[in-house]
């Protein structure tokens, strides 16, 4: 019996996918360097293989000691702004990174693969829905490498190496058990969060947008949906050949950041009020998923609302930040 092969398994959203797939009777193994990722996140019977994407002697062992039936890519770095200060850090892992992947898999004789993309593929686009074809323009290194990925994936299957799904993930928030709460301040939620434990109030970044409320509108979607789209398009590359596509994975319906801190402060009990701060460079005013495609295509679908996925995430939050709670 074959497996899929995690590269990122032991992150936040790596070990959601994890999760998931084995939760639907699959078999995985991990390969994750660690630098940002958790062993906690890997079950004890998982397969945890330590060691990085750049590495391609370390993959070729890992593909010669495991039966791969195909790939799902989480590796990269994520910070937008680490990207700016560090472009070519993200360039290495994130595009070599995955060339080398691709090319170990070639080698293996593996050819599915569903690589992690993102919205940031497609900048600041005016429409009301995004669709996969609008056009991207990122603003941002970050961005750059996830599209460029993406054109390496189709690179490799035009050149008949692997059949693949690109899934562009939108905002991503939750928590499938506390546990695999995300532990970096990065996102907004967690930022809120952080914020409020302190006793300071969270903070909005332009109000003059335009948008209903003046603040930036986002599409966010649970992370364990995020996971059960993984396992969709694993099932699918299982059961279909010559695959070559790209999905949003989005629930389709925006939310302001105001509107989002207030949901925030119901769930959690504290009610201090945002400060609004100057804008962020580079922020577009609405980005919401047309999430149709994949809906249609694989039979997928966001089973989580925007409460249950701050509802989620506090509980995990709370876990480690237990002095959190006194507001409430």
């Amino acid at each position: 019996m074959s497996y899929w092969l995690i590269a990122g398994g032991a992150g936040f959203i790596g070990g959601h996918v994890v999760k998931a797939m084995r939760d639907a009777g699959e078999r995985v193994v991990v390969v994750d360097d660690l630098s940002t990722g958790s062993r906690a996140a890997v079950p004890e019977d998982v397969p945890l293989l330590v060691g990085s994407v750049l590495d391609g002697e370390f993959l070729a062992r890992v593909f010669r000691d495991h039966p791969v039936e195909g790939v799902v890519n989480l590796v990269a770095r994520t910070q937008v702004g680490e990207s700016v200060d560090l472009p070519l850090l993200h360039y290495r892992q994130n595009v070599e990174g995955f060339r080398v992947l691709l090319s170990a898999m070639e080698h293996a004789g593996v050819r599915k693969l569903v690589y992690s993309s993102s919205a940031s593929v497609y900048g600041m686009p005016d429409v009301d829905l995004v669709t996969e074809d609008t056009p991207c323009a990122p603003l941002s290194p970050y961005g750059e490498t996830k599209l460029i990925g993406e054109w390496l994936a189709r690179a490799a299957h035009r050149a008949g190496r692997v059949d693949f799904i690109n899934l562009r993930y939108f905002n991503v928030a939750g928590a499938a058990s506390p546990e695999l709460a995300d532990e970096r301040i990065l996102n907004l939620v967690p930022m809120v969060f952080d914020r409020l434990t302190a006793g300071t109030a969270p903070r909005i970044f332009g109000d003059d947008y335009a948008t209903p409320d003046g603040t930036c509108v986002r599409d966010y979607i649970h992370v364990a949906d995020i996971a059960s789209a993984h396992l969709a398009a694993t099932r699918h590359l299982r059961a279909h050949d010559d695959v070559a596509r790209t999905f949003n994975v989005g629930r389709g319906e925006g939310l302001s950041v105001r509107e989002l801190i207030c949901v925030i402060q119901d769930v959690t009990g504290h009610d201090i009020a945002p400060v609004v701060v100057e804008r962020r460079p580079g922020d577009p005013a609405k980005v919401v998923a047309d999430a149709a495609p994949i809906g249609r295509e694989l039979g997928w679908a966001a089973r989580h609302g925007v409460v249950d996925m701050i509802t989620s995430a506090w509980e995990g939050w709370c876990l480690r930040h237990p002095e959190a709670r006194r507001g409430v």
